[in-house]
């Protein structure tokens, strides 16, 4: 058996942003992928990123041994596992090397797929607006170790004179994610598999203790949720996982890490095995029992009283509290973030464009680790920091008296609400006037909202910023884009149309621009998936419409074409999902705020003529807490806030709403509750599951499962379309389905969006004909 002797840090981060300050790691990937650079570029670029980070988190203090953690990934975490067990699906064929190593181009294949095979599926990460590729596996799946990446990013490190903290998702958690294969037989489940995957676990444990790491991490946050797996089940894998990797001959020491909420009874679990560190989150996630806590012994406890979601300055004088709670129970203790880092952008320092006042209540990934050396050093000697403290006391206090966080206007308006402004009429009174003014043709076709958005878009839209544009110029240009979205539109036979949303830089920043109490980053990118990264905007105030936001590009598009537009708005619950929004009253309250902003311009764009209006919501599954007696309240406020938005609407308005990336059966009923004529949702990468769903629930109203998965660019062919749309027509009465893809459009680009338009618009053709065909 390996000694140990290196103790855990006193101060580290579960994790931290991968893009690159100035999302350098996207542009490198996306430059290979274009063939504009070659493998040793990447690696260089990549190489570049890692160490860059590793001495930015030595210079914010956290220097000793393993607690930089070594979070990188070119693409997703768990797809980082994948390659690590060489879990290929068999559908892809062998994508293993000669050597038996899964290269970048497997690895990147997996992810975006081929023009044979759909990429793997895509889905949330708990509840952030993180994506994850979900892996897939069946009895017949073969595990090796086809990947030393995690090794090669120690080395490197440890080579330039940082000793990292090496990083790999559980393996109870890694097969909790995990769906069975296509050609798995009905009922196995992944996690049946464990005894097969230890061993490719232990191989690498050995690799990283030759190459001299003294501790790695290992994820389990599929310990903190409410699992359909029953809880003795998963409490037998944990505790043999962890018998057989503790037995190692050779390996570092391990930490098991249980981010997004409490471990609850799986503490105790952990706590009877040989691990040598567990973390817990106390930010989202209650202070654990003494008792509990006693059972540790002299396992490190690390405490994650730092929240790594979102953006709020800690409140240290709180985490002082739950620090010596903490103290009073447990041999040894270190502190960290409540989560990785990965969630927020990198440094406050970066936004001057933000007023001083709103920047002192933020800390991102650089002031967190700050925070967590500044509690750590607390531990150490509690009268090295009370300044800190007071600090940030007298600043957290400083919020709630500053202009613009609470408005009386908008307070007497949501608590004049009734029932009344809750809901429509009935459905069936509704689709018959929605009919009668729409006069739509069965398997009506639609597209989600966005057209790609090209660098002639994006060119205008930053010198328009700059001042090189005029706005009449740059407005204009937007019309020239709109118009030639339409035109597309009409000649390939669409029926219900979109105006392509060229103006918008992103579906919830555009809003937070035009909204009051909302302010937006320049630098402030988190990465969404893959090369993917957004700027979420921060709620930090009391919400307002202070004039309409889209009334005049719905407008204008509608003047260009007798079908019907679309008028476009993204949901109070999406708005807030893909913000950060603020910390200091219920959720439920700053959606009904949203909601009567968006109520407003609904009202605007019927007086304009629009009788389409879509109201995304496709962040609804993904706020939904992991703990089942959480869940009711959620879902009643999210709904509420959604039918607030949308109950003043006219009955022959049709409301669309579109979700994707969930488990919709998880939240059948709630989609259900929403109430809008018209659901949209992602079923292409998950071929078409959710239309099981929709059928046992007997989902009554329209429906469009899409049939055209936008997040990877292959191009779907008319014969695959077809026969996902036959599947559909199969569960869903056919009077209820749209066609539509999976999501918006704006990251593809034109040459693919339109053969897959077009195809789509084929295959909607062939199952309208055979649906008119006499059945025998």
């Amino acid at each position: 058996m390996t000694e140990h002797s290196t103790a855990f840090p006193s101060a580290s981060l579960l994790g931290y942003p991968r893009i690159g300050r100035r999302r350098e790691l996207k542009k490198a990937v996306e430059a290979y992928w274009a063939g504009t650079i070659d493998a040793a570029a990447l690696d260089a670029a990549a190489k570049d990123i890692q160490l860059t980070t590793a001495r930015r988190l030595q210079d914010l203090g956290l220097t000793e041994p393993a607690a930089v953690p070594g979070t990188f990934s070119f693409y997703d975490q768990v797809l980082d596992t994948t390659a690590a067990l060489g879990a290929v699906p068999t559908r892809f064929g062998s994508l293993l090397n000669g050597q038996g190593q899964l290269d970048i181009d497997g690895y990147f294949t997996l992810a975006r797929g081929t023009k044979e095979q759909q990429p793997l599926e895509m889905t949330k990460w708990f509840d952030t607006n993180y994506h994850y590729l979900v892996p897939e596996i069946g009895p017949e799946t073969v595990f090796t170790l086809a990947s030393t990446a995690k090794v090669d990013e120690f080395s490197y490190a440890l080579a330039n004179g940082v000793e990292t903290r090496p990083y790999i998702v559980g393996p109870v958690t890694y097969l909790l994610l995990a769906k069975a294969a296509d050609d798995a037989p009905a009922g196995f489940a992944p996690l049946s598999r464990l005894e097969d995957i230890l061993p490719v676990y232990v191989q690498l444990f050995e690799k990283l203790a030759a190459a001299g790491a003294s501790w790695v991490q290992l994820d389990e946050p599929a310990l903190v949720v409410d699992q359909e797996t029953p809880v003795t089940e998963i409490e037998a894998a944990v505790a043999r996982a962890y018998e057989v990797l503790t037995a190692a001959q050779h390996r570092p020491q391990i930490l098991v890490s249980a981010p997004y909420g409490s471990l609850d009874a799986q503490l105790g679990t952990l706590a009877a095995t040989n691990i040598e560190a567990l973390h817990v989150d106390v930010f989202k996630g209650a202070v654990p029992s003494a008792a509990a806590l006693a059972a540790l012994g002299d396992k490190t406890l690390v405490a994650g009283v730092v929240d790594g979601h979102n953006i709020w300055r800690n409140d240290l004088a709180a985490s002082v509290a739950k620090l010596d709670e903490l103290k009073a129970a447990v041999g040894r203790i270190a502190v960290s973030t409540s989560t990785s880092t990965q969630h927020v952008p990198h440094d406050v320092a970066e936004e001057a464009q933000l007023s001083s006042q709103l920047r002192s209540w933020l800390a991102f990934s650089d002031e967190k680790a700050v925070e967590v050396k500044t509690l750590a050093t607390y531990l150490a000697d509690p009268a090295a920091a009370p300044a800190a403290i007071e600090d940030a006391s007298t600043i957290i206090a400083s919020r709630a008296s500053a202009t613009g966080v609470r408005r009386a206007e908008v307070r007497a308006r949501t608590e004049a609400l009734t029932a009344a402004d809750f809901s429509r009429s009935e459905y069936t009174v509704r689709e018959a006037a929605q009919q009668a003014a729409l006069q739509l043709p069965p398997l009506p076709t639609t597209t989600i909202g966005s057209f790609p958005q090209t660098s002639e878009i994006r060119s205008a839209r930053a010198r328009n910023n700059k001042g090189e544009l005029t706005n009449e110029q740059y407005g204009q240009l937007m019309k020239d884009e709109i118009k030639r979205v339409v035109e597309l539109q009409e000649e390939l036979g669409y029926d219900v149309l979109v105006h392509g949303e060229p103006e918008r830089n992103d579906m919830v920043q555009y809003f937070a621009e035009n909204l009051e109490g909302f302010d937006v980053t320049v630098h402030g990118w988190v990465q969404s998936y893959g090369s993917r990264c957004t700027r979420p905007s921060i709620l930090w105030g009391d919400v307002t419409r202070s004039a309409p936001i889209t009334v005049a590009w719905a407008e204008y598009a509608q003047s260009l074409t007798a079908k019907p537009m679309k008028g476009m708005l993204t949901g109070p619950v999406t708005i807030l999902a893909w913000s950060f929004v603020r910390d200091d009253q219920p959720l439920g309250e700053t959606a009904n705020q949203v909601g009567l902003a968006l109520r407003d311009e609904i009202a605007d764009l019927e007086a304009a003529g629009i009788k389409v209006i879509q109201v995304d919501e496709p962040a609804l599954r993904e706020l939904l807490p992991l703990r089942k007696a959480d869940q009711a309240d959620y879902l009643a406020w999210s709904v509420d806030s959604f039918r607030l938005a949308t109950a003043g609407a006219a009955d022959a308005t049709q409301i669309h709403t579109h979700l994707c990336y969930s488990e919709f059966g998880v939240i059948i009923d709630a989609i259900d509750g929403l109430d809008a004529d018209v659901t949209s949702i992602e079923a292409a990468r998950s071929r078409m599951e959710v239309v099981h769903d929709l059928e046992s629930h007997g989902f009554g109203r329209g429906v469009g499962p899409g049939v055209y998965d936008i997040h990877s660019p292959r191009v779907p062919g008319e014969a695959e379309v077809t026969e996902l749309l036959a599947t559909a027509v199969r569960h869903v009465p056919s009077h209820q389905l749209w066609v539509n893809p999976d999501c918006g459009l704006k990251t593809r680009g034109y040459a693919e969006t339109e053969e897959s338009l077009r195809n789509l618009v084929k295959a909607t053709q062939t199952v309208r004909a055979s649906l008119l065909e006499p059945t025998t």
